[in-house]
């Protein structure tokens, strides 16, 4: 389960070259860990040919319309949750606190609740405890499969399989209780909402982790997992 949810972790990050370069590496993760149904894997064919043949601009431009320009589509699970409330800075202490009790270090200027590291975290745990990790933002993940498949967009698939990872399936009630966020329509309403941007204040832990370094840890796992093959091991 480690790459599936490292493959998942790539594709719902930035969209770098780096990452463009090895879609194909990302694709074969997926299919070759064989934890999620082809017809699921399917839904993701519309992402992954994105990134074969659109310019790496308009990756970034997709991302950025879809998920910096909407709180309703925000990949900071705690946006859903807590909104602007108190209990926000709680839960992301919380949560930064446990990745360290688990050994993984945030190398990026990013908070905790940031979806990619999320997923990032989860792919050191082994599998059963980072299926309760997932299951615990089900809902999140359900409102955003949904709202993204409202508009179309063909990142859709990739929460349709965190979903599936999760083996939760929240009611409406789950859904219903989440912040409601309404985005910004007017000019004047986009000015206030990038004025009242969050202020990013956790602090790099170490060097910036770059794609490349996601990419190289994917790859060793399939290294690793085709080496177990042949000598007969299991993982």
């Amino acid at each position: 389960m480690r790459y599936t949810l490292r493959a998942l972790s790539a594709l719902t990050a930035y969209p770098s070259e780096d990452i463009q370069a090895n879609i194909g590496v990302i694709r074969s993760a997926l299919h070759e860990d064989a934890l999620l149904p082809e017809d699921l894997l399917d839904q993701l064919e519309p992402l992954f040919r994105a990134f074969e043949t659109d310019s790496i601009y308009d990756l970034q431009s997709d991302y950025c319309d879809l998920f910096d320009g909407s709180r309703s589509l925000s990949l900071h699970l705690f946006e859903h949750v807590h909104g602007d409330s108190r209990e926000r800075g709680q839960a992301m202490i919380d949560l930064g606190q446990s990745y360290l009790a688990q050994g993984f270090m945030m190398e990026r200027a990013e908070l905790p609740d940031y979806l990619p590291m999320f997923l990032e975290f989860l792919s050191i745990l082994p599998e059963e405890e980072a299926r309760t990790w997932l299951s615990q933002p089900a809902h999140v993940l359900a409102a955003l499969a949904e709202r993204l498949g409202n508009r179309e967009s063909r990142y859709a698939g990739v929460f349709e399989c965190l979903l599936v990872l999760s083996r939760r399936a929240p009611t409406a009630e789950d859904i219903r209780g989440l912040s409601d966020h309404q985005d910004p329509v007017t000019p004047e309403e986009i000015d206030q909402a990038w004025e009242d941007a969050p202020v990013n204040f956790n602090a790099p832990l170490g060097e910036a982790t770059q794609p490349s370094r996601l990419m190289t840890r994917l790859r060793a796992v399939q290294r690793d997992a085709v080496a177990q093959a042949k000598g007969g091991g299991h993982a």
